[in-house]
């Protein structure tokens, strides 16, 4: 059932990202996502950056026609919320790398915070179009976290793709699992560079969903619907579907290369 809530705080993050807080009481766990419908527009899903205690948020990048509008959202205006919905990153190994592209940090900032707070070891390799869309880097380094990053253009950091710092960590230091979320290509040579060092790798993938309940077969891939088999999944799974990090569905369902 969809609660509306008013907006309380709106942060932008970067020149293409913006966080709405809002209060909001249901528990969530790292990696789940809630909709949230902007009155007269779409209902969109999108992944909870912030989840603890009522105060929840979420961080959207301007894309299409609905995200590019809550760019332009005040404090005080009233947007619709339920869930959460999906599975979760499971906190249980000690030793993390965490692989962040461009907006995909959000999902893995407060899964690579909990972990710490649980004792595992985090290191985050985050990658970004230029310095000014690095997400969350400051956020991650205050939770105490070893963060590396890599500008596609070289204004910051490592040049060159995120991939880069990845295939470097996994040469020289013990993994126990790989947390990555981002463009789809980017995940899927991740997952290679992990599965050739024997290292697990879980995937938290980006679908087109409308009803978050696996019924409408919006978010397909392969056997899976993203809503509720994932968004988190075994790169494994991933891997051995035909679609992953080759083609996505539109909005009207139809099978597009990316």
């Amino acid at each position: 059932m969809r609660t509306v809530v008013p907006v309380v705080e709106t942060v932008v993050e970067t020149p293409s990202t913006v966080t709405l807080r809002f209060d909001y009481p249901p528990e969530a766990a790292p990696g789940q996502f809630v909709m949230v419908w902007l009155p007269g527009d779409d209902e969109l899903p999108m992944s909870l950056s912030y989840l603890e205690g009522p105060r929840k948020g979420v961080t959207i990048k301007a894309m299409g026609g609905s995200t590019r509008a809550v760019l332009g959202i005040a404090a005080g205006a009233p947007i619709g919320v339920r869930g959460p919905y999906g599975n979760r990153f499971d906190l249980a190994p000690r030793r993390i790398l965490v692989v962040g592209g461009g907006s995909g940090t959000a999902v893995l900032a407060p899964a690579a915070e909990a972990a710490a707070r649980g004792g595992a070891s985090v290191a985050v390799a985050l990658g970004a179009t230029r310095a000014s869309e690095l997400l969350f880097r400051d956020r991650l380094r205050a939770a105490g976290l070893r963060v590396e990053v890599a500008t596609d253009d070289g204004s910051e950091g490592t040049p060159g793709f995120v991939t880069g710092l990845v295939e470097r960590w996994l040469s020289t230091e013990p993994f126990d699992a790989v947390w990555t979320c981002g463009p789809e290509v980017m995940m899927a040579k991740v997952a290679a560079l992990a599965r050739a060092r024997g290292v697990p790798t879980f995937c938290s993938v980006e679908r087109h969903m409308k009803c978050a309940l696996g019924l409408c077969d919006a978010c397909a891939l392969g056997p899976y619907h993203v809503c509720t088999d994932g968004p988190v999944f075994p790169a494994e799974r991933l891997l051995a579907t035909p679609d992953f990090g080759r083609f996505h569905r539109d909005a009207a369902g139809r099978r597009r290369p990316l």
